[in-house]
């Protein structure tokens, strides 16, 4: 079983010409609320699924990882510093804001060993297998 996301289709994408525009007044006037989302990764081995989020100058506080239902949602906020002195952007191309990604969880993981570390921009979550049960035995033929 492969590890899905849960959220394929992004939410900021706006679906009708009437929601383009929503979508620029919103984002023009209402930049507290802005919100991104960052590029994953998923990889699986024979003993694991790795989840790597590329998320660059946060810390590890900044993140909350919740396990539900067979859905894990990583999510998190990324504030631009308020402080200027003196400089005047010209340019801003950093994502800020908030952010959730949720993805469904095979039952084969083991959710009491799943862990998470971030370092150098990328939280990497590693999701072990369990071992799998076989209902299986030889029946011998009398």
């Amino acid at each position: 079983m492969k590890l899905a996301r849960y959220n394929q289709f992004e939410p900021s994408y706006p679906t009708s010409f009437s929601s383009v525009l929503d979508k620029f007044f919103n984002d023009s006037f209402a930049q507290s609320a802005k919100q991104f989302t960052p590029a994953v990764d998923i990889a699986e081995d024979e003993n694991q699924y790795e989840i790597h989020v590329s998320v660059p100058g946060m810390k590890k506080t900044d993140f909350n990882l919740d396990l539900t239902d067979g859905r894990l949602t990583i999510s998190g906020e990324r504030k631009m510093e308020e402080k200027k002195e003196g400089k005047n952007f010209h340019t801003v191309e950093t994502h800020y804001g908030s952010f959730s990604r949720s993805f469904y969880v095979p039952e084969t993981v083991d959710a009491e060993k799943i862990e998470a570390s971030y370092q150098d921009g990328l939280l990497k979550v590693l999701l072990p297998k369990t071992e799998k049960k076989t209902n299986k035995s030889k029946i011998e033929v009398k």
